[in-house]
């Protein structure tokens, strides 16, 4: 796996939703179970904008891991995840990555909806998905990183 083309590709993890409305995107309330709906779009549609989008990129690598990281990053290891519901390994390594940045960037950051949450919550929401809706390997190796983490958001404000 080449870091530079993780590194590259994770940013582009939410591309797909510049498909889904506004009005979704920044209610500040729980969404109903349409607008849910609708938003759980942005994964597949991400996939296929990094397909059209990068079809003629030399870097087949980068092109295959964007693709994976926007269309595979909300699936659950336990297979209760979307678009297609995948389990385990089968879902691609780079979106288990993915999956896991993602959800602690989301609950460590203020929302339009909520406040960030304390950053002992953040951990314990990914030590409690282990199994569930994170590779277990992956999660540990996460969890094992915390000071540099933790480093990494003090440089980042």
């Amino acid at each position: 796996m080449d870091a530079t083309n993780v590194s590259n590709a994770a940013p582009l993890h939410d591309i797909g939703k510049i498909s889904t409305p506004d009005s979704i995107l920044q209610k500040p309330g729980k969404l109903t179970d349409e607008e849910y709906r609708i938003m759980k779009n942005h994964a597949a549609a991400g996939g296929e904008i990094i397909r059209q989008t990068f079809q003629d990129s030399d870097n087949v690598e980068f092109r295959q891991i964007a693709y994976e990281v926007a269309r595979y990053h909300h699936e659950k290891y336990n297979g209760k995840g979307y678009p297609e519901g995948l389990v385990g390994e089968a879902i691609p390594l780079h979106a288990r990555i993915m999956a896991i940045a993602d959800v602690f960037d989301a609950v460590s950051q203020k929302r339009c909806y909520r406040d960030a949450m304390p950053i002992e919550d953040c951990f314990a929401i990914i030590e409690h998905g282990i199994g569930t809706d994170f590779d277990p390997r992956l999660a540990r190796i996460f969890l094992n990183a915390k000071d540099e983490v933790v480093e990494l958001m003090r440089e980042k404000r």
